[in-house]
């Protein structure tokens, strides 16, 4: 009987033994899967859910951008070759357009035409001098066949005749040479072109050798386009450009020629491009060139895919282990839904949409609705 009225004193006790210990050991279960969910999150343990594309190669008209100085084809400087003479015409100014052969300036030749007129008088008595030497030298000739002559004489009538030739023809060089500083008295235009500087006036004495008159040879201009090294292998001579300028307006023009050198400091060639006549720009003036490359292969990619970070260009590229990578490109040109670079290879997949969320070497999980691959249609040219 005494066992019977303990056991049920004993059972509540027991329960609520048990019951602790359940409890206890609930809280204690539940602390250790907090630990194990909580922490620190290990680097690249993210799982950001994003979409790809892939990088294809495509051919797409392209227009390169540049911009220069405006310059002269070819400038003529044209200057006095005689000399110690005075200006007493001047016929044209700054802006003029000259024909070649045309006057620009006439010297004083009064001088120039006395000494003419006194070496025609030189010349003529050389001439004279010569035929009665020519004339003695023959009856000289005769006398001595027929045995009244001596070869002495004979001898001397043939050096007479000899230096009345020498000097006639030492008076017809020094005519000759009078006729032409005569002729140079009259400055004339060596070709036809626009005249873009003069620094002769009326009354000024001329020195042989002083520059007089600038000219642009047929009046044409260029634009020194200052062209990155890395887009001069698209450039060749004959593509089409669109010229710009905020003072003269806007032209067309043609690429001359491409130089062959590039400047080791800035990085930079030159393209050359022939303006079309009466653009209305001047040598100096600065213009800005949209130069036509024609279609090129390039490498696009999805606009969106394109971020930067620390001023630097690049694209997530997703690896085979999920993770992405953040890889700097270079733009080579933009448009709204795809942008051509290079740094990656056709074919690598790049993070589209989540893309502005990564860090680098954070892994990804790819959706099922995936980016459309960037577009192979060629579409309008876009600017670099």
């Amino acid at each position: 009987m005494a066992n019977t009225l303990r056991i049920p004193g004993a059972a509540p006790a027991l329960l609520l033994a048990a019951a602790a210990a359940l409890t206890l050991s609930a809280c204690g279960g539940h602390g250790d899967d907090k630990k194990a969910e909580g922490g620190d999150k290990p680097a690249g343990a993210s799982r950001q859910t994003v979409s790809v594309a892939t990088a294809t190669s495509v051919a797409l008209p392209r227009v390169i951008v540049a911009s220069g100085t405006v310059s002269a084809w070819e400038e003529v400087p044209v200057g006095a070759e005689t000399g110690g003479l005075t200006a007493v015409g001047v016929y044209v100014d700054e802006g003029s357009y000259v024909r070649q052969g045309q006057t620009l300036v006439k010297l004083n030749d009064a001088v120039l035409q006395a000494q003419l007129r006194q070496q025609q008088a030189g010349v003529q008595t050389a001439e004279a001098n010569a035929a009665r030497d020519d004339a003695a030298l023959a009856r000289a000739q005769e006398l001595k066949e027929r045995g009244f002559l001596s070869q002495a004489s004979l001898d001397g009538a043939l050096a007479d005749q000899r230096a009345s030739r020498a000097n006639l023809a030492s008076a017809r060089a020094a005519l000759s040479e009078t006729r032409t500083r005569l002729a140079q008295s009259e400055i004339k235009a060596p070709v036809s072109g626009q005249i873009i500087s003069r620094s002769v006036t009326k009354g000024q004495i001329v020195s042989a050798g002083t520059e007089l008159f600038r000219m642009v040879r047929d009046g044409r201009l260029e634009l020194d386009a200052q062209v990155p090294e890395t887009d001069l292998p698209a450039l060749r001579a004959g593509q089409t450009a669109t010229v710009t300028s905020n003072e003269g307006g806007t032209t067309s023009g043609t690429i001359r020629i491409v130089t062959p050198e590039v400047n080791a400091q800035t990085r930079l060639g030159v393209a050359r491009i022939t303006l079309s006549p009466g653009s209305g720009l001047k040598t100096g003036m600065f213009a800005r060139a949209s130069i036509d490359a024609g279609a090129q292969p390039a490498t696009v990619v999805p606009t969106a895919s394109v971020l930067y970070r620390n001023n630097q260009a690049g694209v997530f590229v997703l690896n085979a282990d999920a993770s992405a990578r953040f890889r700097p490109v270079t733009v080579l040109s933009r448009r709204d839904d795809q942008t051509s670079v290079s740094g990656v290879e056709p074919g690598v997949r790049v993070v589209v949409q989540g893309a502005g969320f990564l860090s680098d070497g954070d892994k990804v999980t790819v959706s099922n609705g995936q980016a459309a691959p960037a577009a192979a249609t060629p579409a309008a040219p876009a600017r670099k």
